[in-house]
C-alpha cells in the first residue's frame, strides 16, 4: 500500500501475514522531492497542487518517451515568475530516490519472507495499493527489480478502505489475520 504518508509492505500468505515492512516514503515525499527539483536544479518555486500535478501528468518509475512540460513558478532569485519548459526525463529522475527506497523495502519484505510463503508469492505477485500505486511505470520497476509478477489493484484509491470494510464486516472470518 503505496499511500501518501507511508509505503505499507506485507506478505500475506497461509491464512496470515508472513511479514511485513513499513517505510515513511510515498506519495507526498514524491511530490516533496519534485518541489526540492524545481527549487535546487532550477531556482524555481512551484506550489505542492503544481508539484502534485506534475507528478501525475509526466512522472514515471521508468523512463519513457520523452514528453515536455510547461511549469509555470516563481524565481527564487529574481522573485519574478517565470515560466518553464522541462523534460518528463527530469520528473523520473527527481522521483528516482523515493522510487529506489520503496523497491528497497518490497525487496526486504521479500528476504524476510519464510520460504513456505515463497510460492505464493509466485504464483500470485505482488499487489500494488493506494494512491502512490499509480505512478507510472511504478509495477514494470519493481517487476524488473524483482523479477516477481507485479499487479495494480483493480481499484488502487479505494482498495485498502474497501478491505478493511470487508474485515469489518466478517471480523471472526478474519480474527487470525
Amino acid at each position: 500500500d503505496i499511500g501518501g504518508g507511508t509505503t505499507e509492505i506485507a506478505v500475506i500468505s497461509l491464512n496470515g501475514i508472513g511479514t511485513s515492512e513499513t517505510i515513511k516514503v510515498a506519495g507526498d515525499e514524491q511530490t516533496s522531492a519534485i518541489l526540492d527539483w524545481f527549487r535546487n536544479q532550477h531556482k524555481l518555486g512551484i506550489g505542492e497542487r503544481t508539484a502534485e500535478e506534475i507528478k501525475c501528468k509526466v512522472g514515471s518509475a521508468i523512463r519513457i518517451e520523452s514528453k515536455k512540460i510547461t511549469v509555470k513558478g516563481k524565481d527564487l532569485v529574481s522573485g519574478i515568475s517565470r515560466t518553464l519548459e522541462v523534460d518528463s526525463d527530469e520528473i523520473r529522475q527527481a522521483l528516482a530516490e523515493t522510487v529506489f527506497q520503496i523497491t528497497t523495502a518490497i525487496k526486504k519484505a521479500l528476504d524476510k519472507t519464510p520460504p513456505e510463503h515463497a510460492s505464493d508469492i509466485i504464483d500470485f505477485g505482488i499487489i500494488l495499493t493506494g494512491g502512490g500505486s499509480l505512478l507510472k511505470n511504478l509495477d514494470v520497476h519493481i517487476r524488473n527489480k524483482t523479477g516477481l509478477p507485479v499487479h495494480i489493484a483493480e481499484d488502487p484509491l479505494f482498495s485498502v478502505v474497501k478491505g478493511t470494510g470487508m474485515v469489518l464486516g466478517d471480523i471472526n472470518k478474519y480474527k487470525e489475520v
